[in-house]
């Protein structure tokens, strides 16, 4: 057994030890034609019979001999006494070799009236047009796709010799239940078995997830013996770090060689490389963004290298919107938002905790910073990855500032135009819209005048033109499980929003009118970024109170005690109004049914809802 964990091995050379020691290799099934969609052919494929079989017509019209049309002129038409009708499809009689149409035709004295000649093999489909018997309809390592169906059933094609790799994926790990069951406190749905196994489905691998293994050595030995037997490449889920549980990397070398043990990428260090009987395992890290990138960046050219075609992903070159450092020694795999915002390719990183789901079903992309790189400055063009096709890239709406559980709600209506929301407080809203990092800013920033938004928009845009948009009026107030008010903050503890976030200054507001110092919060440095967030803290006791909007304490059925009604608005350059990526928001914020779902909602009121704003700052 090899431990290499403390020396990390370079991504491409472990991919390289997979290739060079136990590379899995595919096998050949016969599958209906029918049931071949999305496979990869063995062989190549041959057409049993020339399509068409016959001449055909190409036209409704006369057969006619082309040579005896010569001369035929308006002035001087040529009688055929020697034609045959015929219709589209219909075979063409020996002896003719030009089709003439109907339209073209005149009956005269007693036979066809032409006025022009016809040239030989004129509207006919001669044998073979489509495909001549025993010509190549499809080469071998070719994706089936569902225009080659109709072909290939057209050409007598019943069966097909396609590639076969099987991916045996287990999961391990006692805390783990099954999808479709609430966890318990403690317990986790598998999810990473379920993610692995799709993305291989969807390149025609066939992929078999077992049942729950628990952290019990013997029980993982026999799921991991059982699978390298049945499966072509076997996947084992968590247990690869160095915890006191963790045994994928002890058992794997018990039964054959493990050849890392940790190679350099972040999130997916601890990943797994070893052999067992000729047979690649890999043991994917536990948290679910490192399973992602050791599935995308290890297991997919391992599945390309075997013979199955992996799409490739379209690198286009964004402006990075926020700095981002990095450690040396390591490539890092950032999952990022990229879209069209003022005639230029911007790209947004996620949140980097590996365990946060979230960011891989909110990105479009992925940015790759190498080992070599302590980071990359805001502002620098980067190549990013997409994970989409570029057209649905360019058609996002990409919408940076405070967050609120509606617009959830806004981006469902909006659907299908996508929309990416990048939660980073009033104040990185402003200075994002200031940048045309996005193309709209929610925000709720109070003034000391009682005024909301206009006085931060003239200090930080000045001399732009700006559109303020109301969603709603909204009531932020006291989120607590048992109805704590403003004036007992002081004797709790407490989570806060980010600093710059438009709650987190209402609260400082707050707190000064009232001359209660920050410092006798306790919990006031404890930060979320989202409304939503501090409510859960509440709920599960992390906190026993925090400051948000009352939609999310109805969401998290706690107690609320309003404190005030706020401006909750969009900021948008006026000169971006007619993009029709805006002028499908503003429609839907004005629309009845958007006021419809916040009447229906806690804490929403409408009276200025869709009422716009011109700013000239």
């Amino acid at each position: 057994m090899v431990n290499r964990y403390l020396s990390l091995v370079p991504l491409e050379e472990a991919i390289e030890l997979i290739s060079s020691n136990c590379p899995p290799v595919p096998w050949v099934i016969r599958v209906p034609l029918m049931e071949s969609v999305g496979r990869v052919t063995a062989n190549p494929i041959y057409a049993s019979y020339s399509v068409p079989e016959a001449h055909l017509s190409a036209m409704d019209g006369i057969a006619v001999s082309s040579r005896a049309t010569n001369g035929a002129t308006d002035k001087h038409p040529v009688i055929l006494l020697d034609a045959v009708r015929v219709n589209t499809g219909n075979v063409i009689p020996s002896g003719y070799d030009a089709v003439i149409m109907i339209e073209d035709v005149a009956f005269e004295g007693g036979g066809y009236a032409i006025r022009r000649a016809a040239a030989p093999w004129q509207h006919i489909r001669p044998v073979g047009e489509d495909i001549a018997e025993s010509e190549m309809a499809l080469p071998r390592g070719h994706r089936i796709q569902y225009p080659d169906i109709g072909a290939l059933a057209a050409y007598g094609i019943t069966d097909v010799a396609v590639l076969s790799l099987s991916a045996g994926l287990i999961p391990t790990g006692s805390e783990l239940v099954a999808h479709g069951t609430r966890p318990q406190p403690g317990q986790v749905v598998e999810s990473n078995c379920q993610m692995a196994a799709a993305h291989l489905r969807s390149l025609g691998v066939h992929a078999a997830v077992s049942p729950l293994v628990p952290d019990d050595p013997e029980r993982i030995r026999d799921a991991i013996d059982a699978a390298v037997s049945a499966h072509d490449i076997v996947i084992i889920s968590a247990g690869s770090s160095k915890g006191t549980k963790d045994y994928t990397a002890q058992v794997v070398g018990e039964l054959g060689e493990v050849l890392v043990h940790g190679v350099g990428i972040k999130p997916g260090k601890p990943v797994i490389i070893g052999v067992i009987r000729g047979k690649p395992v890999i043991g994917l890290p536990g948290y679910p963004l490192s399973a992602l990138t050791v599935i995308r960046e290890i297991i997919t050219p391992v599945i390309r290298d075997a013979g199955i075609p992996v799409p490739s992903r379209e690198v286009i070159e964004a402006e990075l919107t926020r700095t981002l450092a990095s450690d040396i020694g390591t490539d890092e795999f950032v999952l990022m938002t990229a879209g069209r915002v003022a005639g230029r390719l911007i790209a947004t990183p996620l949140s980097r905790g590996a365990g946060v789901q979230m960011s891989a079903v909110r990105s479009n992309g992925v940015l790759r910073i190498p080992a070599d790189s302590e980071g990359l400055e805001a502002g620098e063009m980067i190549p990013v990855s997409l994970s989409v096709p570029k057209e649905e890239l360019e058609s996002a709406l990409i919408l940076a500032g405070s967050h609120d559980p509606i617009l959830d709600r806004l981006a469902d209506l909006l659907a299908p135009l996508p929309v990416h929301s990048a939660h980073i407080g009033s104040m990185g809203g402003i200075l994002a819209l200031k940048r045309r990092h996005c193309h709209c800013a929610p925000m709720h920033l109070l003034a000391p005048d009682g005024s909301y938004n206009v006085r931060y928009l003239e200090r930080y845009l000045a001399g732009e033109e700006v559109t303020l948009v109301c969603v709603a009026e909204r009531e932020q107030g006291i989120v607590s499980r048992d109805g704590i008010t403003f004036e007992e903050l002081d004797s709790v503890s407490f989570v806060n929003r980010q600093k710059g976030s438009g709650t987190r200054m209402l609260l400082d507001h707050l707190l000064k009118e009232r001359g209660i110092d920050p410092s006798a919060i306790s919990g006031y440095d404890r930060e979320m970024t989202t409304h939503l967030a501090v409510a859960l803290a509440v709920r599960s006791g992390e906190a026993d109170a925090g400051l948000c909007v009352a939609s999310a304490a109805e969401i998290a059925g706690l107690s609320f005690v309003p404190v005030g009604t706020e401006r909750y608005e969009i900021g948008i350059m006026t000169e971006d109004l007619e993009d029709p990526r805006i002028r499908s928001l503003l429609e839907v914020i004005e629309s009845d049914s958007f006021r419809t779902i916040l009447n229906k909602s806690c804490g929403y009121r409408t009276d200025a809802t869709g009422i716009r704003q011109t700013l000239s700052l």
